[in-house]
């Protein structure tokens, strides 16, 4: 067989010139060629025909043949419900130039489908049976040719006829059982009630067991899933062992053990677990929670297994397996999926390999698969990595479970995603509550009276003579009776409990309690130790050349260590991360152009001249130093962020940063943050370390460059679900960083970085700042003499030092500025502490960039009620910043002069947001009309 892919993507005219040349002269064809044509005449001469007229219908077959391996999967049986629509041209013989008067002839093209000389009639039933019966298959046009030809010869060697013994029938008949009467004791039991029934691919049960069972014998330890909410329930007691009594409890509504816990719906929950396969082997098993956004988990999950390989598995990938269990409207819908299928062969979120299950309901909540998809298929987004896509009819579960194996052997051998469309139906509606008669009467008639595919395979099964009606009677009537007991049970349960997801990786670090958020870290470092680090971040191997810019960079970082020492932001985060790295704890960051840095500050990752090598001076820490890592991401946010936040959760000890381009960009992945984020531990008691940077600042660089949405962060917080700061010196940013892993709890930590200040001249800090103390919430001001200081400015970020240098210009030195560094938690006793020392003040500002409806004015206003604060910001705004360098520039000086109350409102006891003196807003607004 392998001799003949030569064969595989041929076509008859192709090889009719080629033959021509062929007996024109031998040599002007390929080897392989020519040993077919010679193979051709032989066979033609010993059975006494002419080679010249039989030879066209040979190449008749073998176009044929290929028809069906590129069009076959559009003829099968997959669909369960429904009648395929009608695809032309047909696989018809007529149409490639042959009739039924052919089909008794015998044809060498059998060779090329491994039977051997064999008649028209034998090689299309052998096509047929491969390719258009319960399974299809779309792998044509993947381009590298050992993968096309592994395929094929795999498949065509066995006709995808499963060849299961009966200990393994017997199998598949328990599981797919307790898939259909467990669903059918919900419906009985709890009437009414939302928990997104499987019913309609009960087969899914039987091929995760599969997966499972099979992946485990190939040396895999760890599966961990992702899924919507349809069959979860299913898969979370007969594939993860979830008791039957907890489920049943959730649907009794009982109140939750942690009284601090929210919850979330049942059919939302993740669950982690071990199992014992049939061989004897432990395994863990995980199922991720999911929200209802349904795809929202693909790139979480592609993240937690990721972490895993880095962590425990040694980089072996052929030990974890990631699952991702789509519905057919979500996966051609949403573009997420897409996104995470283009970050999985990435050097920085490649996993080995993803098995993708589509439940196929072909329908999406009430839309018709015709509304809902422009493509043929839901899947055929796989085809943007010419990942192989198996077709395959539910209700034919022992075809589902063999090509679940398939696909299997394929991750296995070939270390790439997978993906099977499990072609079945939903019995009721979106929900058990909906009508779904409503908008599909057709097919629900249809549905209404076809047999659950329990009841398709124990009729096989008896008619084969493999079980007998009593035993598959006696399986229900088991089972059946074991749930009833579980439901007593639950009744009789006070509690709810949940089990956190992979609550294994955390068992050393506990949940935080409120006192310890006020509590300092210290995060200082010996001298010593930052100036090795230091000079060992900036060095260069003497064997390498760098470009001249580069060379500069780094000595002028090294002459940073000099006495006294003034580090700049880049050098305060490198030695951030060198200190952690030295300390054992891994660092991973990932984003646009992070290793350079979108603002070219960063430099983490150095080119060497002339080539595509890469240096990177983080990675040379120490010999026994925690791995340093950091990727330039795909140009994604919701992916990318979910990987990252699925890394961070299964990595509590290593600091995982995400950065965005810039801080608005963050936008794009604004169900990660929403869902999972700032909601988790709240919904399923789930913590998470993980750091976002966002590039925030106003440098008149318009809407889309000037503001990370603080207020979207602000608004979320509560029960301190998480860290907001603003950094202004880097060695404050140097022990945040610090801070987030050396505490004993861990928040996620959002922080507002900045684009100017990395090369501020005031933006510095000195060598004893690293060495000392830790992290300080809030900066009061020491260059004020507080019994003068009759106005407090409350600022954070970037602000202030616009406002320091008015301050020095002016000599306004009867206004204190207080650095906010942490919004949230809100350091509130120092800012008590903070108003307490100025007793002759008499007013208090807080003034930002942003306009007054965004920032964080709403939250300190809401939080912060000790004295009456004026408030300076833009005017209110639908747009976060303006577009002309001129009137940011107009606005950001009325913020400054305002803030020094130098403004007609000065002596007015009311907040100032710029449209307080009317005389002076009326110039502005010319102004701004203007320049529109």
């Amino acid at each position: 067989m392998d001799e003949l892919t030569y064969l595989g993507n041929a076509d008859s005219s192709a090889i009719e010139e080629l033959y021509n040349r062929f007996k024109s002269n031998p040599e002007l064809v390929e080897a392989g060629w020519r040993r077919f044509f010679e193979g051709f005449e032989f066979a033609n001469k010993q059975g006494g025909n002419s080679s010249e007229m039989m030879i066209p219908n040979e190449f008749k077959v073998i176009d044929l043949i290929n028809g069906y391996r590129k069009r076959g999967h559009l003829f099968t049986r997959t669909n369960p419900v429904r009648t395929r629509r009608k695809y032309s041209p047909t696989l018809d013989l007529e149409n490639f130039g042959l009739t039924t008067s052919d089909l008794d002839t015998s044809f060498e093209a059998g060779r090329e489908i491994g039977i051997g000389k064999a008649t028209l009639r034998q090689i299309v039933a052998r096509m047929e049976q491969t390719y258009c019966h319960s399974i299809g298959v779309e792998y044509a046009y993947i381009r590298r040719i050992e993968i096309e030809s592994w395929l094929r010869t795999t498949m065509e060697g066995n006709s995808n006829v499963p060849g299961f013994d009966t200990a393994k029938r017997r199998i598949i008949l328990q599981k797919l059982s307790e898939a259909v009467y467990f669903e059918r004791f919900l419906h009985r039991k709890f009437t009414g009630q939302k928990r997104f029934s499987l019913e309609g691919a009960e087969a899914l049960i039987p091929a995760l067991d599969a997966v499972i069972e099979k992946g485990a014998g190939m040396g895999i330890d760890e599966f961990v899933i992702g899924m919507p909410h349809r069959g979860r329930l299913s898969v979370l007691a007969n594939i993860l062992g979830k008791s039957y009594k907890d489920i049943f409890t959730e649907f009794e509504n009982k109140a939750y053990e942690d009284e601090s816990l929210l919850g979330d719906v049942k059919y939302h929950l993740g669950y982690s677990s071990q199992r014992i396969t049939r061989a004897g082997k432990k395994i863990n098993l995980s199922l991720a929670p999911n929200p209802s956004h349904l795809e929202a988990v693909s790139p979480v999950v592609e993240g937690i297994v990721r972490s895993r390989i880095d962590s425990t598995y040694a980089g072996d990938s052929s030990r974890i397996l990631p699952i991702l269990i789509h519905g057919d409207a979500s996966i051609s819908g949403q573009g997420i999926v897409y996104e995470v299928i283009q970050m999985s062969e990435l050097e920085g979120y490649r996993t080995g390999g993803t098995l993708h299950l589509v439940v196929n309901n072909q329908i999406g909540f009430t839309t018709n698969y015709l509304d809902g998809r422009s493509s043929i298929y839901c899947t055929d987004v796989a085809k943007t990595i010419q990942a192989p896509i198996f077709h395959v009819n539910s209700d034919d579960v022992e075809a589902v479970v063999f090509i679940t194996e398939l696909a299997m052997e394929y991750r296995a051998r070939f270390n790439k995603d997978v993906f099977i469309d499990l072609l079945g139906y939903r019995k009721y509606g979106h929900n058990e509550g909906d009508e779904p008669r409503f908008t599909q009467p057709v097919l629900y008639k249809a549905i209404e009276t076809h047999p659950n595919p329990c009841d398709i395979y124990v009729g096989k099964l008896i008619a084969e003579g493999i079980v007998a009606q009593e035993e598959t009677d006696a399986i229900a009537q088991n089972f059946n009776s074991m749930l009833e007991s579980e439901l007593t049970v639950s009744k009789e349960t006070d509690k709810a409990h949940v089990t956190p997801f992979m609550q294994y990786a955390w068992t050393h670090i506990r949940h935080a309690k409120p006192e310890d958020i006020d509590k300092p870290v210290n995060t200082s470092v010996s001298l010593k130790k930052l100036l090795s680090i230091g000079q060992l971040i900036t060095g260069l191997p003497a064997d390498k050349d760098f470009f001249k810019k580069i060379v500069k960079l780094m000595d002028d970082r090294r002459h940073m260590l000099d006495a006294p020492g003034k580090l700049d932001w880049a050098m305060g985060e490198l030695l951030a991360y060198g200190t952690l790295l030295s300390e054992g704890i891994p660092v991973r960051l990932s984003g646009q152009d992070s290793q350079r840095g979108t603002f070219s500050h960063r430099h983490a990752v150095l080119t060497i001249e002339d080539s595509e090598e890469k240096y990177i001076p983080l990675q040379h820490v120490s010999p026994s130093q925690k791995p340093f890592q950091i990727y330039n991401s795909p140009l994604s946010e919701y992916g990318v962020l979910g990987f990252e936040y699925g890394y961070a959760l299964a990595s509590p000890d290593a600091l995982t940063i995400w950065e965005a381009q810039f801080g608005d960009f963050f936008n794009g992945a604004q169900i990660i943050i929403d869902q999972y984020l700032c909601s988790a531990e709240e919904k399923w008691r789930i913590m998470n370390p993980l750091v976002l940077l966002l590039p925030h600042g106003y440098e008149g660089q318009g809407p889309e460059h000037s503001s990370g949405r603080m207020e979207r962060f602000l608004i979320q917080c509560a029960d301190n679900n998480m860290q907001v700061a603003n950094c202004t010196t880097p060695a404050n940013f140097f022990h945040l960083l610090r801070r987030q892993m050396l505490s004993n709890f861990r928040k996620p930590l959002i922080v507002f970085t900045p684009k100017s200040l990395l090369r501020h001249p005031r933006c510095v800090s000195e060598l004893s700042e690293f060495t000392q103390g830790g992290f300080r919430e809030l900066i009061d001001d020491s260059t004020v003499n507080p019994a003068e200081v009759s106005r407090v400015v409350f600022c954070s970020g970037k602000l202030y030092y616009d406002l320091v240098d008015h301050r020095e210009k002016t000599a306004a030195f009867n206004t204190a500025i207080i650095r906010l560094e942490q919004l949230y938690p809100l350091p509130l006793k120092q800012m008590q502490e903070v108003i307490g020392r100025y007793h002759a003040a008499k007013r208090y500002v807080w003034a930002q960039e942003e306009p007054a409806n965004m920032g964080a004015w709403s939250f300190i206003l809401r939080n912060f009620k000790e004295v009456e604060l004026l408030m300076v910001a833009r005017p209110e705004s639908g747009t976060p910043a303006t577009g002309s360098a001129r009137l940011h520039a107009i606005r950001q000086q009325k913020i400054i002069d305002k803030s020094f109350g130098e403004c007609t409102c000065e002596n007015a006891n009311i907040t100032c947001h710029m449209t307080c003196a009317p005389d002076e807003w009326n110039v502005l607004t010319e102004t701004e009309a203007k320049l529109k």
